[in-house]
């Protein structure tokens, strides 16, 4: 379809009524990138709203947070932990259980080779906020190189 300069008066009131691109776009019968194209030829556009926008992300409640910084926080606890905590057993004894066995709030740790029958996970307690226990979690977690 063509723009006529009909088109483009009915685009321009419907632009300073308000409407947007898409509402527009249906009314003339058009795609909305073909209005969206005409408009910025036409040089036409609405204020930004920058300010509202960084305002607006500046208030998310206090008490959200990304799950990867709450762990970030657990992992740095439990490092400081596990430093001042002498190392007389590298590997305390698992409490091994079956895929079956396994619960929230135990290790998820697999030990053995999958497939074999003494093929377990480690079942011990888990940190809170993570899926393995202190010792599984120092290994799972390292700090990057």
């Amino acid at each position: 379809m063509t723009w006529t300069t009909e088109r483009i008066e009915l685009l321009k009131t419907h632009f300073d009524a308000g409407f947007s691109c898409a509402q527009i776009a249906r009314r003339l019968g058009m795609t909305r990138n073909a209005v969206i194209g005409k408009l910025n030829r036409l040089g036409l556009s609405r204020p930004k709203r920058a300010a509202v926008k960084q305002a607006e992300r500046r208030t998310v409640p206090a008490g959200t947070r990304r799950m990867g910084f709450v762990q970030h926080e657990i992992l740095a606890a439990l490092r400081a932990e596990l430093c001042a905590a002498s190392e007389e057993e590298p590997y305390p004894g698992a409490q091994r259980c079956s895929l079956l066995e396994l619960t929230e709030a135990k290790c998820r740790w697999p030990i053995g080779e999958p497939g074999s029958a003494s093929f377990g996970f480690c079942g011990n307690e888990q940190v809170k906020g993570l899926p393995y226990c202190a010792i599984h979690a120092r290994m799972a977690y390292r700090r990057a190189a």
